[in-house]
């Protein structure tokens, strides 16, 4: 067998054991190990090239970085049980209820508003679903509808800052995370006006789908109800610009005062305080919150270590070449790469998580990415806003597992009427996985979309360029003002020696 055969077997190989669903930071170590043991047997690499293993392990446990994750996991297992979610919930449903379709944009706001201060998929989702699927199905929702609209709005965290992907994403292509962040942000609120956008047309042509909430329902009117929204969102925008800000990554602000663990950390102590405003800091919820953040960190270095066992076996083959050439060689130049790749990604978010993708596919896709001349930070926001979409396909997406299991809960504590068919809550998710792919074909179209919130580049003009000549310094001590030779008289001249006397005699 020759190397340059070995790389698409190890790639085979990668796919097949992704595929069986055995947990992938173990499958991934032991690939790597068998096919490094198999390339020295080869004589492709000499025993000697293993050795850099640990050194490779001790650089990702020092890897400053990625200390901000079980800060920013932390800061939103916090923020999921302080109560927040339902009292935004509360209050923005009674704001919005009797508008028709009112209940699935205060959903919509909602999900965008806790998805930049939690960053985390799973507890917005149970939460939202806890408050509103009951609600919802009261007052006459269309099941597809509600179940499909939760599920996306609980996604929006995976792509608006400070999403825990954008955090991976910007360490595995080398670039600043208050980038990412700023690049972000168009993606998000354009996601967030397709959704309202969607419920806003469905409330047109099948206004039965989505009715308003009669006004009667409401507990709170006037000024009490706004001062419930505002008790919600003033706090949440403070620790948003906080947390954001001091690293860089609100649109506008060019300079970090923080690294993102230092903000991490920060957001920490602001998720205390708000989960105390809301009295509901305790023990317990320290407890659950600590749990939660070190079974979600030990996942991800786990399957780090075993991504970077593979790789680096994957890269002494000549992997990294081979996927090179055969992304190069694709018809269409940027365009057909960016499709190719997105496709891809699309049908792997099938079957694995997004931490996987990313520790896993992104190191192979940005070397390629970055000698097309394609900007790693919108690529790296590109690939995020594809993965949105592993949390909503049908059957495997994790927000429908959630809500799959909320249902089942609400439907035995008898707080809904009729149980919930898994075939609604899987074409209810169609309509709005459809959107997710509709705004990555926006971003790919229309980078503008990333780059607009990201700092402008100087602009140099080289005609007008002017270069001017170091000043002599010889010159400046013969003449050391400009025109002092044109305004002085010319020294005199040397007089010519006396004669001697001798020799006029």
């Amino acid at each position: 067998m020759q190397m340059e055969n070995f790389a698409p077997i190890m790639f085979a190989g990668l796919v097949l054991i992704m595929l069986i669903g055995f947990p992938v930071a173990f499958s991934l170590s032991a690939l790597g190990m068998a096919s490094g043991l198999i390339a020295i047997e080869m004589g492709w690499f000499p025993p000697s090239f293993m050795s850099n293993l640990p050194l490779n392990m001790a650089g990702i446990l020092s890897n400053e970085l990625l200390l901000a994750i079980p800060f920013f996991t932390f800061m939103g297992a916090i923020l999921e049980k302080c109560g927040l979610a339902e009292d935004m919930l509360d209050s923005m449903g009674q704001l919005f209820g009797p508008v028709r379709g009112g209940l699935g944009y205060s959903v919509i706001i909602v999900g965008f508003i806790l998805g930049a201060i939690t960053g985390t998929v799973a507890g917005q989702v149970i939460a939202m679903a806890l408050i509103s699927l009951p609600v919802m199905i009261r007052y006459g929702y269309n099941m597809r509808y509600a179940t499909g609209v939760l599920a996306a709005s609980g996604t929006i965290t995976q792509l608006v800052p400070p999403s825990l992907v954008l955090i991976v994403m910007a360490d595995q292509l080398g670039r600043s995370v208050g980038d990412m962040y700023k690049g972000a942000w168009g993606p998000s609120i354009l996601q967030v006006l397709i959704f309202a956008g969607y419920t806003f047309m469905l409330g047109v042509f099948k206004p039965g789908h989505i009715p308003g909430v009669p006004k009667t329902a409401r507990t709170l009117e006037g000024w009490a109800l706004w001062a419930k929204c505002l008790r919600g969102i003033i706090p949440s925008a403070i620790l948003i610009f906080a947390v954001l800000g001091s690293m860089g990554g609100l649109p506008g602000i060019d300079t970090a005062i923080a690294t993102p663990t230092e903000a991490g950390a920060m957001g920490v102590v602001g998720a205390l305080i708000l989960a105390a405003i809301h009295k509901r800091l305790s023990k317990e919820l320290l407890w659950d919150a600590m749990v939660g953040t070190m079974r979600l960190t030990a996942m991800v270095v786990f399957i780090l270590i075993g991504a970077r066992v593979f790789s680096m076996v994957f890269q002494g083959v000549d992997g990294a070449r081979w996927v090179e050439h055969m992304l190069t060689g694709l018809p269409g130049g940027q365009i057909g790469f960016l499709i190719v790749v997105n496709l891809f990604i699309f049908f792997l978010a099938f079957f694995l998580d997004f931490f996987e993708i990313a520790f896993i596919i992104l190191p192979m896709l940005g070397p390629v990415a970055n000698k097309l001349g394609i900007d790693l930070v919108w690529f790296g926001v590109l690939l995020c806003v594809n993965m949105q979409t592993s949390f909503m396909h049908p059957p495997f997406g994790f927000a429908l597992f959630y809500l799959r299991g909320i249902a089942d809960t609400l439907f035995k504590e008898k707080r809904i009427p009729v149980a919930i068919k898994s075939s609604d809550i899987y074409m209810g998710a169609i309509p709005w996985v459809i959107m997710q792919l509709l705004l990555v074909a926006i971003v790919i179209f229309v980078p503008q979309t990333v780059t607009i919130f990201l700092d402008k580049p100087q602009v140099v003009d080289l005609d007008k360029v002017q270069l001017e000549a170091p000043p002599d310094e010889n010159a400046s001590i013969n003449n050391p003002m400009p025109g002092a030779s044109d305004a002085l008289p010319p020294p005199p001249e040397p007089e010519a020696p006396a004669a001697d006397p001798a020799a006029k005699k």
